[in-house]
């Protein structure tokens, strides 16, 4: 009898291999997706460009065609630029702001520092501060805040204008080209300014003022026309010219003949007469005048 029976085909296991299996769950990781497809191909441009430039031929030619191209895109027309506007500025502070820069012109955008222009022009006494930016038509421009004159300083270099904080602006040649401005004088002077200035608001004698001096870089003096000084104190000078200017209102001191009047201790001013005052006040005490040595 025939036999009935036929073998039957094993059937494949549908599970995954081992391997397979690991092979998936490590491409379900995002930074194993991320290291293939993105620091896979970066990792072999670079090992290719290492291998490209590890000769010296290679990498010097390299850079030049690089500088090549940057020099063709850069001065291309829409880069270049001819032209600087300065405004702000007076037409001498501009001229000397220009030559201070030094620009060669025509040039292009990309080879200009901006900030470098900047603070070559803020680096000028007269330049409070500078903006520069490019403009429309590739114009370079340099918006100027020029400082304000406020005092006329003069000591052994020469006369000196300065700005309300002291900041040094420019030479003067004669004080009278300024004569509107308040005088200081005397070595750092220009380092005191506000404390000058403190002075002067409290000062009520107004034009008779013909400047401030500044005595061994420690306290001031004010000078009077007639000759007359008025000695402050090296602390609170400001309260000084106060009591001063009250004593003057009730007594009238300052329209005396005097030389000077000592403020050093406000609470015990000493007045100084001049020469013919002081003769005339020995002459009507009976006061014989010293007879000068041989």
């Amino acid at each position: 009898m025939q036999s009935l029976g036929r073998a039957i085909p094993l059937r494949r296991d549908p599970a995954p291999s081992r391997l397979t299996y690991r092979l998936q769950r490590l491409w379900l990781t995002p930074l194993f997706r991320v290291a293939l497809r993105i620091g896979l191909p970066v990792f072999l441009v670079v090992l290719v460009a290492g291998i490209y430039l590890a000769d010296s031929v290679r990498r010097e030619n390299a850079a030049a065609m690089l500088g090549a191209m940057r020099n063709s895109v850069a001065e291309r027309p829409m880069f270049m630029v001819k032209l600087l506007s300065i405004t702000g500025a007076s037409p001498e502070l501009a001229d000397a702001v220009r030559a201070r820069l030094a620009l060669r012109l025509p040039q292009s955008s990309l080879d200009l520092d901006l900030d470098a222009i900047r603070q070559a022009a803020e680096r000028l006494d007269a330049v409070q501060t500078a903006v520069v930016r490019l403009g429309a038509g590739n114009v370079l421009e340099l918006q100027i805040t020029e400082r304000t004159p406020a005092w006329v300083w003069r000591s052994d270099a020469g006369l000196m204008m300065l700005d309300a904080t002291g900041h040094r602006i420019a030479g003067l040649a004669e004080r009278n080209d300024r004569a509107d401005l308040p005088l200081v004088a005397g070595e750092g002077a220009e380092e005191a300014i506000p404390e000058a200035a403190a002075i002067l608001a409290a000062a009520p004698w107004g034009k008779r003022i013909r400047g401030l001096v500044r005595i061994s870089d420690r306290r001031w003096d004010i000078v009077l026309d007639r000759d007359q000084r008025i000695l402050l104190p090296a602390h609170d000078p400001v309260s000084a010219v106060q009591a001063l200017a009250t004593l003057d209102h009730a007594e009238d001191i300052l329209s005396r003949d005097l030389s000077a009047v000592d403020m050093r201790n406000p609470d015990r001013p000493v007045l100084r007469l001049t020469p013919h005052a002081l003769e005339a006040l020995r002459t009507s005490q009976g006061i014989a005048t010293p007879e000068p040595q041989q």
